[in-house]
C-alpha cells in the first residue's frame, strides 16, 4: 500500500515516510492510493474478536510495509485495559430502538482524540525506526480543545519526540484548558494564541509550509510532524471504530450482516467523519453519513449548496471543539469526490486561501448530496437536546454529542429515515460540567468551584468521575506562555531553541 497527495497525485510515498511527515510537501494531504475492500466473511470473522483484534486486522490492511506482529504490539500497548476505563474500549450504548450511542471517551483524556493519539506515537516512533532516521520528531499541534490533550497525553516523555500545542487561550472549556497547562512531561510545550481555533491552525500550517524555516530546523536534525487529523496515522485508527461498532450491532442480533445503518458525527475539523466515509468505502454498509455542526454551520452550509466560504465570523459556542470554521480534512474528501483530480484541488485551495470561498461543481455536489446529509444546532438547541436525552433515557450526554443527536432528529423528520443510525459520542460530559449542568437546569452559583460540578453531574448521571479530571484539581499550572497569531514561529524557534 503506498500513499500520494491531495495536490500531486503522481507522488507516491509509503506508509512510514507518511506518518513521519503528517503533511505532503507540496502542502496537500497524504492518503491511500487506493482503499481495500472488506468481505462479508471478513466481518463475520471480526464478531468474536476484541476492539484489539478488530483494529489489528483493519490497520494491516493500510500499512502494509509493517510487520502484522509489529501492529500488534502497537494496537497492544495503545488500548492497554489500564488506559481505558471500559474493556470493550468503543463501547455501544442503545438509546432506544432505533440509535445507539458510540462511546469514544473512555480513554484517559476523556475525549475521542484518545482513539488515535494513543496509537499515533507508536506508529510515529516505529516509522522513524524502520526508515533509520535519527531525527528528533517535534509533533506540532493546534487544537480546538480535545486533540491537544490527548497528543500531550500520547506524546509525553516518548523518546525521540517534544511536542507543541497551541490552542486558543479563551476558546476552550476550562477544564479543557486545565487538562492541557497541568501536562506533565520534560518533551512539552503548551501555548495559548490570543485568537481562535483557526487562527492557530493556520499559524501551524505556515510554519509546516515554511521551507527555509524547516531548512534550519534539519541543520539541527529536528523534523516537524503533526498529530492533528491531517496525520495519516491520526486518521486510520478512527476508521476502526466504525467498523467495530457496525460488527457490534450485528454481533447484538439489532441488524443482519449487510444490513444499513446511519452514522452520524458531531463535526468541526471533518477527520472524524471522514473516517467514517473511508468505512464505507471499504464496504460497511453505511447507509447516510449525518454530518452534525454547531452554530459554525460552514460545513451545513457547504454540504447543502456546494459554497465553501469562511469569510463569517466565528462563534464561541458551549461545543468548543467543533468551533472550526476551515475543516481541513475536507481537502481529502474533496480529492475522492473529483476522481482524485489534483489540479482541481489546488485550485480550490489556493481560492479558500486567497478569497475564503470556492464552489463545487453540481455533479460533485449531487455526488456529496447522495451520501452526506447536513445540519446544525444553535446552543439553544443543543442544551434542549441534552435535556430531553436525559429526560428521556436517563442518559447524560457532553454539548458536542447533544448536536449529533439533534442533527439526527432533524434528519429523521426531514427524510422519514428511521433506519438504525450510530451516534458518535467524542466526549465525556464531565469535561463540560457547567454547560451539562446549565441544560439539565441545575442551579449553579456564578463563582461555583469547577470541581464541585463534577460531583454534582456524578449523582446526577450515577456516572464516576474519571480519575483523569479528578486529578486536575490543586494540579500544578506547568504552561503559562500566551503568544499572539503572528508570534507563532517565533515561540516555536524560542521554544526549540534554534
Amino acid at each position: 500500500m503506498h500513499y500520494t497527495s491531495t495536490r500531486d497525485a503522481k507522488k507516491s510515498f509509503n506508509s512510514a515516510d507518511v506518518i513521519k511527515a503528517g503533511i505532503s510537501p507540496d502542502g496537500g494531504l497524504f492518503l491511500p492510493e487506493y482503499i481495500p475492500k472488506m468481505s462479508k466473511s471478513q466481518l463475520q470473522h471480526m464478531i468474536d474478536k476484541d476492539y484489539r483484534g478488530r483494529a489489528s486486522d483493519i490497520m494491516q490492511m493500510f500499512l502494509t510495509d509493517f510487520k502484522e506482529q509489529e501492529i500488534g504490539a502497537m494496537i497492544s500497548t495503545a488500548y492497554h485495559p489500564a488506559k481505558f476505563d471500559d474493556e470493550l474500549i468503543a463501547p455501544l450504548r442503545q438509546l432506544n430502538q432505533n440509535t445507539h450511542i458510540l462511546e469514544l471517551w473512555h480513554g484517559p483524556t476523556c475525549a475521542f482524540k484518545d482513539m488515535a493519539l494513543q496509537v499515533l506515537p507508536h506508529l510515529l516512533v516505529r516509522s522513524a525506526q524502520k526508515t533509520g532516521d535519527a531525527s528528533t520528531f517535534v509533533i506540532l499541534v493546534a487544537t480546538s480543545g480535545d486533540t491537544g490533550k490527548a497528543a500531550l497525553e500520547g506524546f509525553a516523555d516518548v523518546s525521540g519526540t517534544r511536542i507543541i500545542v497551541f490552542y486558543p487561550e479563551q476558546g476552550v472549556s476550562t477544564m479543557q484548558k486545565l487538562q492541557m497547562i497541568t501536562q506533565k512531561g520534560d518533551n512539552v510545550a503548551v501555548i495559548g494564541v490570543a485568537g481562535n481555533f483557526d487562527d492557530a491552525q493556520t499559524g501551524v500550517k505556515a510554519i509546516f509550509n515554511d521551507r527555509g524555516f524547516n531548512e534550519r530546523l534539519s541543520e539541527r536534525s529536528i523534523k516537524l510532524s503533526s498529530a492533528n487529523s491531517i496525520n495519516w496515522g491520526r486518521l486510520l485508527p478512527q476508521i476502526v471504530y466504525y467498523v467495530s461498532a457496525y460488527v457490534d450491532l450485528v454481533k447484538s442480533g439489532h441488524i443482519k450482516m449487510g444490513e444499513k445503518v446511519n452514522v452520524v458525527v458531531p463535526t468541526g475539523n471533518f477527520g472524524n467523519i471522514l473516517a467514517a466515509y473511508y468505512a464505507r468505502e471499504m464496504g460497511i454498509p453505511i447507509g447516510k453519513l449525518i454530518c452534525a455542526s454547531n452554530a459554525n454551520k460552514v460545513l451545513t452550509d457547504f454540504i447543502r449548496t456546494g459554497v465553501y466560504d469562511r469569510r463569517r465570523d466565528l462563534k464561541k459556542t458551549i461545543s468548543p471543539s467543533m468551533d472550526i470554521l476551515v475543516s481541513s480534512n475536507l481537502e481529502r474528501l474533496l480529492f475522492e469526490l473529483y476522481n482524485r483530480d489534483d489540479h482541481k484541488i489546488r485550485q480550490m485551495m489556493q481560492l479558500l486561501m486567497e478569497k475564503g470561498v470556492y464552489q463545487i461543481d453540481t455533479p460533485v455536489l449531487e455526488k456529496l448530496q447522495s451520501i452526506f446529509y447536513a445540519n446544525y444546532a444553535d446552543d439553544y438547541a443543543t442544551m434542549k437536546s441534552i435535556k430531553i436525552t436525559y429526560d428521556k433515557y436517563h442518559y447524560v450526554v457532553d454539548t458536542h454529542t447533544a448536536v449529533g443527536l439533534k442533527v439526527l432528529e432533524d434528519y429523521r423528520k426531514e427524510t422519514g429515515d428511521e433506519t438504525i443510525a450510530v451516534v458518535a459520542s467524542t466526549a465525556s460530559p464531565y469535561k463540560f460540567p457547567k454547560s451539562v449542568l446549565s441544560a439539565l437546569n441545575v442551579p449553579i452559583e456564578a463563582d461555583q468551584d469547577e470541581f464541585s460540578l463534577l460531583e454534582i453531574l456524578s449523582d446526577i448521571s450515577r456516572l464516576a468521575i474519571p480519575d483523569s479530571l479528578k486529578k486536575l484539581k490543586g494540579a500544578e499550572i506547568r504552561h503559562k506562555t500566551v503568544c499572539k497569531k503572528d508570534e507563532m514561529k517565533e515561540t516555536v524557534a524560542n521554544t526549540l531553541s534554534v
